[in-house]
């Protein structure tokens, strides 16, 4: 009877980390799911804001920014106001498109201070006194969604860089304590990442900003001329 009960430790010890990060990691996921929606949505929006307003980066970010707030910040569930000043309240600390965000993980805290969203557009066709194929907008946004769920985010980061080729790890598995992990990136792909997506990616969990890149486009025709000076690609 001890030995079947010193058994039954030894095994819970061994399976105790898989079972959690199967429970917070699947929590992790639905919340990344809600981001993704969160995204393609804003990804609209900003382009129907831009196409009525001579292709506004300010107008732009501002959208898509007011639109991934519920994945930024969980600021329906406090006490008080209403729902229409909670978001703005929520707004006007990233209203500059950067996180303010102070989260402990365990440990001391780390500030998330990166960009919310990358905005990249590309306007295709002729004015509105020119003659041929009418100006459209192809908008290309990124969103750095957080992952702020204990221990679930700390394991898919290591995982998303190792199979997007970006790092390896092969330090204590956290899923299987008794072994080494071999969670290589030579066998990986990033032909979904441009370099300055990897790039910032690793920089930022460098810094212990857990975050994934959701990235997802929108075109839409141009229902306003383009504002003088207006073309730039990057809005950010």
């Amino acid at each position: 009877m001890r030995s079947d009960s010193g058994q039954a430790m030894v095994e819970t010890a061994l399976t105790l980390p898989m079972v959690v990060f199967l429970m917070l990691g699947t929590l992790q996921l639905f919340l990344v799911t809600q981001g993704r929606i969160l995204a393609q949505l804003a990804a609209y929006r900003a382009t129907r804001v831009a196409s009525t307003n001579q292709g506004s980066c300010k107008r732009m970010l501002d959208a898509a920014l007011v639109t991934v707030m519920p994945a930024v910040d969980p600021f329906l569930g406090r006490p008080g106001a209403s729902p229409g000043a909670k978001l703005a309240a929520a707004y006007a600390k990233r209203r500059n498109n950067r996180y303010a965000d102070a989260v402990s993980d365990g440990g001391a805290a780390v500030t998330y201070s990166g960009a919310v969203v990358w905005i990249d557009r590309t306007f295709v066709g002729f004015g509105f006194d020119q003659p041929g194929e009418l100006l459209r907008l192809e908008s290309r946004l990124v969103f750095w969604f957080p992952m702020r769920i204990p221990f679930a985010n700390w394991v898919l980061a290591r995982m998303y860089l190792a199979h997007a080729g970006l790092e390896s790890y092969t330090a204590q598995n956290p899923l299987m304590m008794t072994q080494k992990a071999n969670w290589g990136a030579a066998g990986g792909t990033n032909a979904n990442l441009d370099a300055s997506i990897r790039a910032e990616l690793q920089a930022r969990v460098a810094r212990g900003e857990y975050v994934f890149p959701i990235h997802t486009t929108f075109t839409m025709r141009m229902m306003t001329p383009l504002a003088a000076g207006g073309g730039s690609s990057a809005c950010q």
